[in-house]
């Protein structure tokens, strides 16, 4: 029986690989700024630099290349007063079809010339960017080591954005808080994107977005377009792809990180309607029995779904439903170990039950009333909640449980609607206007109370249910003096009404080609950003009420940019980059009365901050250098390096000037990818990434302080006045198999994530042994060790 399975296996191995697979190739041809659709465009498509074939856009810009052999490709489109658009590193599987949208800009100079180098990779959709910013595949998420197929992870590859905790994927975008990160998701606004999310936060240890229902996007990491407000570090501008109107498509996935299904085709092949859905559950369980430690002791669970509806319209209309959203819980019971155990999610102390969850859905509808003419509009709804009970746990010398009392507990919930508008009008083919408005109102309802270990009294931080206004009115301008030299103009107003705040923030940028294959590009702005909506409605801890919102009327932080770039294309696949820039963070809330508290060093982690009364009254400071070498895929391999020297440094009430949490000064990667072809077929994949950055500063624990209050207490007067020993270093290291089959394409990949083991410092915390109370309280926690992440995918 065994060598008759064993035959059969092979049998179907063998099979696979004779099989021969083709697939399409396929997509539209649309106006860049006005998103009409353009007829009579030339679309090349070329392998390994070979010409393979070409074709000409219909009237409604559709063009298609059909029975292709499986592999990469790239596509070349010209017209006559556009300039040339190339489309580079197209995977081609037997499983799918490819489905991509050819965006082309016009051209100040009118020219028929064919061209394979045309625009650099990378390059965003957002039109009226100058500086800093790049758009990323969904392809680039799975590619690098390390990524695990998350938005945010694969961001902190890029030229000055770090991770800030192995465990999460928040991330510093150059020196700033991950709380100054803003996250859009088809033209909305929305709450923090990721399972496990805490209230402050914008990042978290599994991400809720799959990229197997975002197309192409775009992130930046200052001086960003006008039309993105309420953020002061970075902002991700996320979009949804159309499900496959002609043909039903699948993909089933199973791995460590959740087994999930992706369904799309058409609803309606004659009108070109499509659907597409994605769900996907946790199977973290896998890692309990397989004893792969993970950084807790429980189990987390999570499930997280997408959607999106589109339906073409007369008159090139078109009217698209979208969905996305999850929900997770972790138990963490420390009070079942018989020994001390490390748990980098919670505290070896508390028995912690956490509950979060986020969604949000609404309606798109785009049409392009002619060439010159194109507008936008949504309407959304998105709500997120999290809730959590903590038990101090009490042990006497033998680890025995003494007793086990209530500590503290919090329901947090917001729900928000927003209806956005934009329009797009060109002047001819050298200036382009683009205005709208976001409008966003806000329903919050917060109760939180914490008991005292000196008082023995429950109090209550958070009673509260109201709601709230933000609109955020904008134009921008980009004018062509010539094709060499584009200027943006723009500005950006905030209004929020729950306290007035209100903010008129001047936009400028420019990019000039000034010599072949070089660009120079300037970038300045000022931005504003709300605080955690928490803040504005927690009071003083109070036995009784009434309770005074001590926060309330607490203004926007403030931050102004300005960004150098050097971008030089020395080869069509070899690119070099230089930014330099200067941050100036005012308004920032610091504590009324004389302390080192910041906002800016809030915003990670799995702790909210409760500050005492806020004033207005901080500063923050970050400049530094970012460099980036990237040798594009070609000739079956890939490198990219990035490197930032950097200074991140903050004022609080007292006056002193210090290194903010996340002023690590340097972080390098290096990170590449080779693939091997075995046959027509198959492809294996190896890629690597290094990460290096500077030793992370910390403030001493008061032990006396922390033992009378069984928790935490800082010595504020020191705070990140020390240095860990050690620096931060990395190794991932990624395989991939695909296998193409008539029909089916297979893929198996590993994820080796710190494959040295290195133990890098986290941070302290207070962790008393009651055990051996002699020993230290106060421990280093280490973030996490090697983590082996596996899957197995098929489409078809």
């Amino acid at each position: 029986m065994k060598h008759t399975f064993l035959f059969f296996i092979l049998f179907l191995a063998t099979y696979f690989a004779q099989a021969q697979g083709t697939q399409t190739i396929r997509g539209t041809v649309i106006e860049a700024e006005t998103s009409s659709p353009l007829g009579f465009v030339v679309v090349r498509i070329y392998r390994d630099s070979s010409l393979i074939s070409g074709t000409t856009s219909d009237l409604n810009g559709n063009y298609r290349f059909d029975k292709l052999p499986v592999g990469r490709y790239s596509l070349v489109a010209n017209f006559a007063g556009y300039q040339p658009t190339v489309l580079r590193d197209i995977i081609l599987g037997s499983g799918k079809e490819v489905i991509l949208q050819i965006r082309m800009e016009s051209s100040v100079q009118q020219t028929n010339e064919v061209v394979i180098e045309g625009n650099k990779a990378g390059e965003t959709n957002n039109e009226m960017t100058s500086v800093s910013a790049r758009q990323f595949s969904v392809e680039e998420t799975d590619r690098y080591a390390g990524s695990r197929g998350d938005p945010a992870r694969m961001a902190s590859n890029f030229a000055g954005v770090q991770g800030a905790d192995d465990s999460r994927n928040d991330i510093v975008v150059r020196g700033n808080s991950p709380m100054g990160v803003l996250w859009r998701f088809e033209g909305v606004d929305i709450p923090n994107p990721n399972h496990f999310a805490i209230e402050g936060t914008t990042g978290g240890p599994v991400g809720i977005l799959n990229n197997k229902v975002l197309a192409n996007s775009d992130f930046f990491t200052g001086a960003f377009p006008a039309e993105f407000g309420n953020g002061i570090a970075g902002a991700f501008d996320l979009r949804m792809r159309n499900g496959n109107n002609e043909k039903f498509e699948f993909t089933g996935q199973f791995g460590f990180l959740g087994t999930e299904i992706n369904a799309e085709g058409p609803i309606s092949k004659t009108r070109g309607s499509s659907f597409l859905i994605n769900y996907r559950y946790s199977t973290l369980k896998l890692f309990e029995a397989m004893k792969i430690p993970i950084g807790t002791g429980a189990v987390p669970n999570y499930q997280d779904a997408a959607f999106r509806l589109n339906f073409p319209m007369k008159k090139g209309g078109t009217l698209a439903f979208f969905g996305v959203g999850g929900t997770s819980k972790i138990d963490i019971i420390v009070s079942k170990y018989t020994e001390p155990n490390d748990e980098l999610y919670g505290e070896d102390s508390r028995d912690q039950y956490f509950r979060s969850g986020m969604g949000v859905t609404g309606v798109t509808y785009a049409k392009p009333v002619n060439e010159n003419f194109y507008y936008r509009a949504v309407v959304a709804y998105s709500y997120r909640k999290s809730s959590a009970e903590h038990l101090l746990v009490y042990r006497d010398s033998t680890f025995a449980i003494d007793s086990i009392t209530p500590k503290m507990g919090y329901m947090n919930s917001e729900g928000k609607l927003s209806a956005n508008i934009y329009f797009v009008r060109k002047y001819g083919s050298r200036n382009t206007l683009k205005y709208g408005i976001f409008n966003d109102f806000y329903q919050n309802t917060l109760t939180d109370s914490i008991h005292s270990e000196v008082t023995y009294l429950f109090y209550n931080r958070q009673d509260y249910t109201g709601t709230s206004f933000l609109i955020q009115p904008y134009a921008q301008w980009k004018h062509k003096a010539s094709d060499a030299l584009v200027f943006n103009f723009g500005v950006h107003a905030q209004y929020f009404t729950l306290n007035g705040s209100k903010a008129i923030e001047p936009r400028a940028g420019l990019r000039w080609n000034f010599a072949e294959r070089q660009t120079l590009s300037l970038g300045a702005g000022l931005h504003s950003q709300l605080l955690p909506s928490y803040i504005y409605y927690t009071h003083l801890p109070a036995t009784t009420a009434p309770y005074a919102l001590q926060n309330k009327n607490l203004d926007f932080m403030r931050s102004i940019h300005a960004v150098v770039g050097y971008d030089l294309l020395a080869t069509k696949n070899l690119r070099f980059k230089v930014e330099t820039y200067y941050q100036y963070l005012y308004n920032i809330p610091v504590d009324k009365k004389s302390s080192s508290f910041s906002a800016l060093n809030q915003g990670t982690g799995f702790s909210r901050f409760f500050p005492d009364s806020l004033v207005n009254e901080g500063t923050g400071e970050n400049y530094g250098v970012e460099f980036t070498a990237e040798k594009f895929f070609s000739n079956h391999y890939f490198v990219l390096v990035t490197a930032s020297l950097f200074d991140a440094t903050y004022k609080g009430s007292d006056g002193v000037k210090r290194n903010t949490d996340f002023n690590t000064k340097y972080a390098v990667n290096v990170l590449g990818a080779r693939e091997f072809k075995i046959g027509e077929k198959q492809t294996i994949q190896l890629g690597a990434k290094l990460t290096l950055a500077g030793k992370r500063w910390y403030t001493p624990i008061d032990t006396a302080a922390s033992r009378i209050e069984s928790d935490e207490v800082l010595i504020d007067s020191l705070r990140n006045t020390k240095q860990f020993s050690s620096s931060y270093f990395r190794l991932d290291i990624k395989v991939n198999w695909r296998l193409n089959t008539k029909k089916l394409t297979h893929e198996v990949g590993l994820d080796l994530v710190n494959v040295t083991g290195r133990k890098n410092i986290l941070g302290l915390t207070y962790s008393p042994d009651p055990a051996n109370p002699q020993r230290d309280p106060v421990i280093e926690q280490y973030q996490l060790g090697f983590l082996p992440l596996f899957y197995y995918k098929v489409d078809f």
